[in-house]
């Protein structure tokens, strides 16, 4: 599979996406959920939603640094394994609400808030069913040329940017024309 991926564009057919499937504009992401970086995009990249909301498509590729965030392939394992109940998204937000709490135990909580089956995500997270597809996520962040995190993607353009709402509001802005 890892063959087809796109390496700097969504790809509605195996990425994790939100937002319009026709929108002009395609802003991906390449993070790491113990990243303070990432955590710090966070709130831009939902004020972009949110703003771009008809004409964006946004999606998440995982790039745990496991080296330096230890927590961050189980953080990863959680948000696909919630993904498989429906929730993607909805972990996807809580365990970036909560970098510092990524716990096995926190993730099964955060499973429990959003009232998905915690026994199997956690089963799920500690056996690294997942770990095939974020590897895959991985690899194709290399190839692309992501080498920290965060590293974002417009309509296929790496985004070295100034990370504020302003600057990257106004490169989604420009390449939407």
């Amino acid at each position: 599979m890892s063959a087809r991926i796109a390496l700097t564009l969504p790809d509605p057919e195996r990425d994790h996406i939100s937002g319009s499937v026709d929108g002009s504009i395609r802003l991906l992401e390449y993070g790491d959920y113990e990243c303070p970086s990432c955590g710090m995009a966070q709130p831009i990249v939902k004020e972009i939603q949110r703003q771009l909301a008809g004409d964006l498509l946004f999606a998440f590729r995982h790039f745990p640094l496991t080296k330096i965030h230890p927590h961050s392939e189980h953080a990863a394992e959680a948000a696909e394994a919630a993904g498989t109940q429906g929730n993607f998204w909805e972990m996807h937000d809580l365990l970036f609400e909560n970098q510092r709490a990524l716990e096995d135990e926190d993730l099964a909580a955060y499973a429990a808030e959003l009232g998905l089956d915690e026994t199997r995500l956690i089963r799920e997270v500690t056996s690294s069913l997942y770990a095939a597809r974020i590897r895959e996520d991985f690899k194709s962040g290399i190839r692309g040329g992501v080498n920290g995190t965060p590293t974002f993607f417009i309509n296929g353009e790496r985004y070295d940017g100034t990370l504020d709402l302003r600057h990257l509001l106004n490169s989604l802005s420009f390449h939407s024309t």
